[in-house]
């Protein structure tokens, strides 16, 4: 009998939302969504977090249980985007709509008092891009200490030439073909094929948008407005893609059937040891404030050496994320950091990742997205771009890939697909689409390091280019 009422109990409360029982969480969204709609809601830091975690969640979930977004465009990450944008352009949410020449203000909902809370989000958010800038150390700095020592030495032998290889024919058929469409050769490269293949919203699309407003090209709402559609795009390209070329190319010379390179290489000997992923599952409060200061200070760090950079070469600027990328894969490469330290860091970034991700992307949407750029620049044009860059990406891994030992259809996928997808959940869906889930840690090289390539290199057009758009 108590075995049924447990049974009974834990089938109730299995529906979770932000790691709550859904009930939890209910009670919570009607206090935070209560004091937000009476303008009550703390206009500081934690009013904001409350209502961006508890949207963003919302969002998030109907995204990943909507069949055709959740199989094909990115799931739960593109609707909080656009639904967030959508919410701010149909005036669904508290906000300041304009000053009169009286000084009068004119809010678009009158309830209990006048609030502001896209203003009041703006403030908490976007000034100094100081949360972006939080998340983003999280995560590079996790996500490269958390990988495999062996994985990131090995890949730049034959990986990384067949990375470059999907890069250099998807920049530059994307531009052959924005020069022939109209659409303007390096618009085309900087705006919709560096987006697409810079490893999704978090890690590519966002801070490409802050080297964007760096540069003085463009400011990062604007830029993201322009690359926020070409990566959702090049996403669902990518897992149809993905699907299709392992039923198109059955010959055993192209297709290694899941395996990558023709000499035999065992992904497992590539995946992190059972050790280190036990030690990575005991999480101490200490922990994560480890993880805490060495992923910030290695953000400073970056910022030392841009410095230091710009005054010496001051014709090609590089920016602070490129230089943390570096300083971060040379000491993974050499092993000066302790196995505890790398631990710290990657348990902090998956706890910024699986807590803090809904909350960037909501502020994404309602501070950096404009619909009216949208509208303006999607066109079918811009599909046919994005079409280009995802097929050429995996053409040129391909190509590249085979002359390096690899399967071109696996290399394919993983070196060009897993870099024109969005991120980590685009690698699942293209890596499922092409039943070939055993190549995941390659498709993490392109996640991961793939994106952070893209960061250095658009650091460095974006000095020499930008100015051209």
């Amino acid at each position: 009998m108590t075995d049924q009422i447990k049974t009974k109990t834990t089938n109730q409360t299995s529906f979770m939302l932000f790691n709550l029982p859904w009930q939890y969480f209910i009670i919570l969204s009607v206090i935070v969504l209560g004091a937000t709609y009476l303008g009550v809601l703390p206009s500081g830091m934690a009013g904001c977090f409350a209502f961006m975690i508890v949207l963003g969640t919302i969002l998030n979930e109907i995204g990943e249980r909507t069949p055709i977004i959740r199989s094909y465009l990115g799931g739960g990450a593109i609707v909080v985007i656009f639904g967030s944008a959508l919410m701010a352009y149909f005036n669904l949410l508290p906000a300041l709509l304009k000053t009169m020449p009286d000084g009068t203000k004119i809010y678009n909902m009158h309830l209990m008092k006048n609030f502001d809370l896209l203003g009041n989000i703006n403030t908490f958010f976007k000034p100094t891009g100081a949360f972006l800038d939080f998340y983003i150390a999280a995560l590079i700095s996790g996500s490269i200490l958390g990988m495999n020592r062996k994985l990131l030495a090995r890949a730049a032998a034959r990986y990384f030439p067949a990375i470059f290889g999907g890069l250099f024919l998807s920049f530059s058929m994307c531009s052959l073909i924005g020069y022939i469409m109209g659409y303007g050769v390096i618009k085309s490269l900087l705006l919709i094929a560096l987006p697409i293949m810079g490893g999704g919203m978090g890690a590519g699309a966002v801070p490409l948008s802050k080297i964007f407003e760096s540069s003085g090209t463009m400011t990062a709402s604007e830029a993201v407005s322009i690359m926020t559609p070409a990566v959702a795009i090049g996403n669902a390209i990518s897992i149809v893609l993905g699907g299709m070329v392992v039923r198109i190319f059955t010959n055993k010379e192209l297709n290694g059937q899941g395996a990558l390179m023709k000499t035999g290489c065992d992904a497992s000997e590539l995946e992190i040891s059972p050790r280190v992923q036990a030690l990575r599952v005991h999480i101490e409060v200490k922990t994560l404030g480890i993880g805490l200061l060495v992923s910030c200070s290695f953000f400073a760090w970056g910022y030392i050496v841009a410095g230091i950079w710009d005054k010496l070469v001051p014709a090609v600027s590089i920016h602070a994320y490129a230089w943390m990328i570096i300083s971060v894969a040379v000491c993974k490469i050499l092993n000066v950091i302790p196995e505890n330290i790398e631990i710290a860091c990657y348990q902090w970034f998956q706890f910024v990742m699986k807590n803090l991700t809904t909350t960037l992307l909501l502020g994404i949407g309602l501070c950096y997205l404009s619909f009216g750029t949208i509208i303006k620049s999607f066109n079918l044009t811009y599909l046919l771009l994005c079409l280009a860059t995802c097929v050429s990406a995996f053409t040129g891994a391909a190509i590249v890939g085979k002359l390096v030992g690899f399967y071109p259809v696996e290399s394919g996928i993983t070196a060009g697909l897993c870099m024109s997808n969005m991120g980590g959940t685009g690698d699942v869906a293209v890596l499922s689409a092409a039943d070939r889930m055993e190549l995941m840690p390659f498709a993490q090289i392109s996640s991961r390091l793939g994106g952070a390539i893209i960061l250095i290199i658009g650091s460095v057009l974006l000095s020499t280019l930008g100015k051209l758009l």
